[in-house]
């Protein structure tokens, strides 16, 4: 009996030397990931309308739609469309568990619709105070300088009225002939 168990050993260990296995080539094998489990991922398509948005999830994840991405379907996250000229919006993808005890990330694919942004409003001029220095400073400024007129000489000052005289008792001489 001891013998047959020592037989099955030898063999374990010649099977073991001959085979091409990292773990015999690795001494510090069980230091690395050979025990480390490993997230089940699950391909999730992004569509948006229009296409061509930036779909970014909160995991750090991204990609153009339309495309698919290969994440962890072990946590629920967000994923924000973002596009130039249309508002961004988050849609939450869930996780939900199926009977045989595994789970699946849902809605599968994530659909966007964009709405364009609505067109900038239109700033009212304002209008600033004004005073008498700014109304002359423009007033320069829109017209070229010229030289100034010459000034008119001075009006002469209104006559007297001549003075009234008595009435002549003698007829008025007749107008001259032409």
């Amino acid at each position: 009996m001891y013998r047959v168990i020592a037989l099955a050993g030898a063999a374990l260990v010649l099977a073991a030397c001959s085979s091409n296995s990292d773990i015999f080539k690795n001494p510090d094998w069980f230091k690395t990931d050979a025990f480390r489990m490993e997230p089940v991922l699950e391909t999730v398509r992004f569509e948006s309308e229009p296409p061509g948005a930036e779909a970014t999830t909160s995991i750090g994840k991204s990609c153009r739609t339309p495309c698919a991405l290969a994440l962890p379907g072990s946590k629920p996250f967000d994923v924000t469309f973002t596009l130039a000229g249309f508002q961004s919006d988050v849609e939450k993808v869930e996780v939900f568990a199926i009977g045989d005890g595994s789970t699946k990330l849902r809605p599968n694919p994530v659909l966007a619709e964009l709405t364009p942004l609505p067109p900038p409003k239109k700033m009212k001029k304002r209008r600033r105070h004004v005073t008498r220095k700014h109304k002359a400073v423009a007033k320069r400024a829109a017209k070229p300088m010229a030289p100034k007129p010459a000034a008119k000489p001075a009006a002469p000052p209104p006559m007297a009225p001549p003075p009234q005289q008595a009435p002549s008792p003698w007829p008025a001489p007749p107008p001259p002939r032409q």
